[in-house]
């Protein structure tokens, strides 16, 4: 027995016919070219939490969230005020030990001066004797001949001892001296030190209200403010957190057939969801060495073709300073990879980027 088709059944075979041909065509409108492979993610940067070297109170946060800074420009302040009273009473301290040490080094100069004084007396006492000495000679040759009295010639070796007791003082004088232009001399030193002492402590106390300065490493973009102007915070405690532009990346995963021909710099485009018609280049930095997605069991080609590779592609720190305002981390979107590097990128991923403004 046969049946007929009716005109109604030949009408949804066609239907059906046009609309797998309808769907192929999207497929293939959609299909990454070959020798490319493609992969989703969503583009993130490093975050730097800007935080406190030293535990105290906030006194002023001078950014916001979303804010762009520049490295260098300050971000907060932490309240110092005892600090830089101390800063006060260290400089003072440093001042005191220098007018020390100015009256320590007249001290010295007026120590080599009595020494000069005793070694000038030395030489009239060392001449004085010389004189007493020969006089006396004279005078015992002369006694002999009955010429001058006993009295006489005692008299003689009483100015002689005189003479030489006074030489003997004068030696002891400069010896005393010298000690004290020693003594004088320490006290410089123990001046010196105390100097370097004091501004030891005023550079830790100035170190110390730099580090109250808190100011933003490298370029980025306010995350979130973490504390606000009045509140204590434990040393270490973060104030700001930022997302730093200079290292911003896209994070995606292929299959173990394509990772393993994707090679360290290789090239990249990004098309994010928001802004489909820019195609942004970046570059491969990493790629995992261990599947993210491991079956329990791999034992068959196509099971082993399951396994899912971490690459992480990083733009450019030049092309982020370019475009610095457009950066914003979170952004899904799609990642190309060139993993045939015979093959030229097709029209619809050349590079397109938006006008640079001034």
């Amino acid at each position: 027995m046969t049946h007929k088709t009716g005109p109604w059944l030949t009408g949804i075979a066609i239907l059906v016919v046009l609309g797998g041909a309808g769907a192929m065509y999207w497929m293939n409108l959609d299909k990454i070219e070959e020798g490319f492979a493609e992969g989703n993610g969503r583009i993130e940067a490093t975050e730097i939490d800007v935080a406190t070297k030293w535990g105290g109170r906030v006194a002023e946060i001078l950014v916001d969230e979303g804010d762009y800074l520049e490295a260098g420009v300050v971000v907060a302040r932490m309240d110092m005020q005892a600090e830089m009273a101390q800063v006060a009473e260290a400089k003072a301290n440093k001042a005191k030990a220098e007018s020390a040490l100015e009256t320590a080094k007249a001290q010295v100069y007026q120590r080599q001066a009595e020494v000069a004084t005793a070694k000038a007396d030395l030489a009239r006492q060392q001449s004085q004797l010389n004189v007493t000495s020969k006089s006396d000679q004279r005078i015992q040759t002369l006694i002999k001949s009955g010429v001058i009295s006993q009295q006489d010639a005692d008299n003689s070796q009483g100015d002689l001892q005189t003479a030489y007791a006074a030489y003997q003082a004068a030696q002891a004088q400069i010896k005393a001296a010298q000690a004290a232009v020693e003594a004088a001399k320490s006290q410089v030193a123990q001046a010196e030190a105390n100097i370097n002492a004091a501004q030891a402590v005023v550079d830790r106390l100035e170190q110390t209200l730099d580090d109250a300065v808190l100011r933003a490493p490298k370029p980025g973009r306010v995350q979130y403010r973490v504390v606000e102007p009045g509140e204590v915070v434990g040393a270490g405690g973060k104030v700001v957190s930022l997302v730093d532009l200079t290292d911003v990346y896209m994070t995606f995963f292929l299959p173990e057939t394509e990772a393993g021909r994707t090679a360290m710099g290789g090239e990249v485009r990004v098309i994010l969801d928001a802004a489909p018609q820019y195609v942004i280049p970046a570059n491969i930095s990493f790629v995992a060495s261990v599947a993210q997605f491991t079956p329990k069991a791999v034992e068959t080609r196509d099971e082993r073709q399951k396994l899912m590779f971490r690459i992480k592609a990083r733009i450019k720190p030049d092309l982020l300073r370019r475009y610095a305002k457009y950066v914003k981390t979170g952004l899904p979107g799609m990642a190309y990879v060139r993993i045939d590097q015979d093959k030229a990128w097709p029209d619809r991923l050349a590079v397109n980027l938006p006008q640079e403004t001034k």
